[in-house]
């Protein structure tokens, strides 16, 4: 059966999420900006309840994703850190001044994080070419990559990750997220065949996952 990674901005959405039955928790902070890097304390209140996997993200901050020497340090003692506190995988992104992977950083930050899998985030709907930034993001070591297919939601980009799903012939997981409901999971499962889903669940202004919507999402997997 497909499963299904809920991002989380705060320890009570990340309760839902595991009552609910996630298969995976995101953990960020930083709704407002798309996700930052959580507070430790998140992570370790959050492991108390959670047995499932648990991702933390390594943000250091909104806006692009090309990041200075200070912030690009940060992120490295970032992983350290959480690497200590039990967490099961990272989530990140750098690119170049030209929108492209930057190979050199991201292999760094993958290494550090061994043996925890990566995943590239949504800094990957931002590059100019899809199927080498694919094939740049593979040869980083990584395990995932978070996309809605280089345009702002899955629906609009439903092609591109079909192809990217090819493209990949299982050497890295295309999780489609971004918009992704239970109104539209089953479509975008139809036309793209991935095997993994990430989706916020919130349906309000509360930043909180919804839990019948997280309910929904998992019963249509399929």
């Amino acid at each position: 059966m497909n499963k299904l990674e809920i991002a989380c901005f705060n320890v009570e959405s990340a309760q839902i999420a595991h009552e609910n039955g996630a298969d995976r928790i995101e953990l960020c902070d930083g709704f407002e900006v798309g996700g930052t890097t959580p507070n430790p304390m998140d992570v370790i209140n959050t492991r108390k309840f959670l047995f499932s996997d648990l991702f933390v993200m390594i943000r250091p901050r909104g806006g692009n994703f090309v990041y200075y020497n200070e912030e690009f340090a940060q992120m490295k003692l970032n992983i350290l850190h959480f690497k200590s506190l039990k967490v099961n995988g990272f989530v990140f992104g750098i690119l170049d001044e030209n929108n492209k992977i930057d190979i050199e950083r991201n292999t760094e930050l993958v290494n550090l994080a061994k043996p925890f899998p990566c995943t590239f985030h949504r800094a990957f709907d931002e590059v100019v070419d899809y199927k080498q930034a694919l094939e740049d993001v593979i040869s980083c070591g990584f395990s995932i990559i978070l996309t809605s297919g280089t345009h702002s939601n899955v629906m609009d980009g439903i092609d591109v990750l079909k192809n990217l799903v090819h493209l990949a012939q299982n050497r890295i997981t295309i999780m489609p997220g971004g918009g992704l409901r239970s109104t539209n999971i089953n479509l975008i499962q139809e036309v793209t065949q991935a095997t993994f889903y990430h989706s916020s669940a919130i349906t309000d202004e509360s930043q909180m996952a919804n839990p019948e919507e997280i309910f929904n999402l998992k019963s249509n997997l399929k």
